[in-house]
Order: C-alpha cells, then structure tokens, then sequence
C-alpha cells in the first residue's frame, strides 16, 4: 500500500449515530463519506488518515483498511498472511497485537487460532514482537472467507483528547459529547449551557468547537509508530491548525457540588478555554438565565442505573423542566437519559427521538427540544 495509493478509511462511531458523524466529516472536507454500520467510510491515503484522527470531533477511532484476501482454512491463512507486504506499514522493532472476529459464514470460525496463525505470521516474516499491551492493533474480520485486514491508527479511544484528568461519576465521553451537541445543532455559533456539568465535557466540548480548536491538538496516536509514517509532514499539519478563534460567547456549567465545579475549572483550563467557559456552584432550583442571545441547554442527569435512586430522580426532572420551562424560553433543550419516563417527567415539548446509543453498558437515548416557548 503506497502513500500515493487511495483506500479505505473507516471512521468508527457509536450506533446509531453514523449518519451524525457522517455530517461532521463532509463538513471537514473529507471525500464522499459513506454512513455503515457502525461508522463512516471515506477513501483517501495516509495524510488523511491522520487529519482524520487529529480534527474529527465525533470518530472513536480511525482504522486503515490494509487489504484483504480469500482464507479457507488456517493453513491458507497462515500462508496469506506471510505473503502480506507487513514491513510496508509495520515497523520491525514495534510491538504489535491481532484481535480477530470471525461470522458463522466463513470455514475460519475460531478466532484465537486465526489470531495465533497471523500473530506468528507477523512475528517470522516481520520480525516484530507480539504483545497483547501493544498500542498497535491488526483488526481482521474474516466474513464468509474473506480475510479483512485493517489496523487501528488512533491507539487510545479518541475520547481521551489528552486534557480531562479528573472525571465524575458516569462521565460522558467526548465523541459521544460532541455528537449530542451536533445532533441538537450545535455549530459552534450559540452558547451552551449544562446545569448539572459533572467534569464539564459538554461545556468544553463546546467551546472547543467555538474556538476551532482541534481535539486531537494535544495526544499522540498510533500511526506515529508506523513505518511509512512522515513526522515532517505530520508537524505540518499541526503547524498548520488555526490558532483558537475568538468568541463573544460564554460555555456554562454548573453544578450543586463543589469538588465537580472544580474538576471541570480545571479540565477546561488543560483544554484551553478557560476564558471561553464559566463554571459556577449552585442548585438547580436557582438557575439563572444568562445575559445575551439564547442558546442551546445539555444536561447528562443521573438515570438511577448507576447513581441515585430511581424514585427520587422524577422530582429532579420534574424540577429541570420547571425551571427551564420558566426561565429559558428561546433555548433549545438537549436531555441524554436511559429512562424515557424520567425525560417526560420534564414535561418538555420534545421532538421524535433518534435511535437509543450504548453508553457504559446502557443505552441512552437524546431528548431534543425546539426553542422553548
């Protein structure tokens, strides 16, 4: 696979919001993306593949298709694999680890000896170390006997923009974050306010957004391992990124609890919006309505799954759409909950919903409101 050469990019997204991300990554100038289950694909090289991971707000990860070929049996396999030109891509002296899926369709179905055969493939015509902790990851998914080859380039989640270190209970992650806000059409030109902030990821999803700030600016990423990996153009790119643009707008958060205000203080301070985002302690009953043009209100409330008791949670819905209902008329609503019943203790005049979304082992559906009358 040369640099010159287009093919595949699959850009991983949470279920059911492939077609979110997809909108995010035709506004990013990325070539004809196609919405799949379970992401967007688009077709480009190299550079792309790292644009991708440097700027792309919603993706989970970002795989390189490297090829693929027909495999009836281990022993075919095995001798496919080693035919694969790996030092194209891989680097000898770097660890390396193979994760398989296989379907009933195809004549491979035991994944740990597929996974053996090409780890050991890897390791004889390579040379490089197998390791199960190794940041560089072989994805193959063999599917009715054809053996797809595609290596994962982000290494960590994209989640980790590399500025939260303090996390709440139940944080909400930042691609998904990104995509809520997206979904409630968020562009960066309204501001955002989440009065049960947590750690702040919405509010610095937000502003980070606003001031044009790529969230990968801060990380480093699997491909920086990769043999045909230009660190001169690479520095380019980064070089490359706007400075933070300036914003009139202010990102709220506010929560009842004194360690989370702080967490999020200092979580917006890594990220650097610490100018763009105000976080302020107070209960929800005393929600102030902002000065200035209306916006757009997050909020990631507690379900009862993992925090709280179910119960008493309907009056702390009950007490949300109160108070949004007779302050923040003009300001569109955005509720991520896994109980529909708690979001229609609101009493918000909410849209149709979009598909549920798995969320740390539950599946969290988005309430979205039009201006609040």
């Amino acid at each position: 696979m040369t640099d010159s050469t287009p093919f595949e990019i699959f850009l991983v997204a949470p279920p059911g919001l492939e077609p979110v991300l997809q909108q995010e990554v035709a506004e990013a100038g990325f070539a004809d993306p196609v919405a799949v289950p379970g992401g967007v694909t688009i077709q480009g090289g190299w550079p792309d593949v790292w644009r991708a991971n440097l700027e792309l707000r919603g993706a989970t990860r970002v795989l390189a298709r490297l090829g693929s070929f027909m495999a009836f049996h281990l022993a075919q396999l095995d001798k496919r694999a080693r035919k694969f030109p790996w030092a194209e891509i891989l680097r000898p002296d770097m660890p390396v680890r193979v994760e398989v899926t296989t379907n009933k369709r195809s004549k491979i179905y035991h994944a740990g000896a597929a996974a053996q055969r090409i780890e050991r493939a890897l390791a004889e015509t390579l040379g490089a170390p197998i390791s199960a902790e190794a940041a560089l990851c072989v994805k193959v998914r063999i599917d009715d006997n054809r053996v797809l080859l595609s290596l994962d380039t982000s290494g960590e989640s994209l989640h980790k923009r590399g500025h939260k270190e303090a996390v709440g209970k139940a944080p909400m992650r930042e691609t998904l974050a990104a995509l809520f806000l997206r979904q409630c059409g968020f562009d960066g030109t309204m501001p955002v306010l989440d009065p049960m902030c947590g750690s702040g990821t919405f509010v610095i999803e937000a502003a980070e957004r606003a001031a044009g700030l790529a969230p990968g600016r801060s990380r480093s990423f699997a491909f920086m391992d990769l043999a045909n990996f230009d660190a001169g153009l690479w520095d380019e790119m980064r070089a490359a990124q706007p400075a933070a643009r300036p914003t009139d707008l202010l990102f709220r958060g506010s929560d009842r609890d004194a360690g989370a205000i702080r967490m999020a203080q200092a979580n917006a301070a890594r990220a650097g919006v610490a100018e763009q985002t105000d976080f302020t302690m107070h209960a929800l009953s005393d929600l102030p309505r902002p000065d200035g043009p209306p916006g757009l209100i997050m909020v990631n409330p507690p379900y009862g799954a993992r925090i709280g008791n179910k119960k008493l949670l309907f009056g702390l819905y009950g007490a949300l759409g109160q108070t949004l209902l007779a302050r923040f008329s003009g300001w569109r609503v955005g509720i991520v909950t896994s109980e529909t019943g708690l979001a229609r203790a609101t009493g918000l005049p909410f849209l149709p919903t979009t598909p549920s979304v798995p969320h740390g082992g539950l599946k969290v559906t988005l309430f979205r409101t039009d201006p609040l009358p």
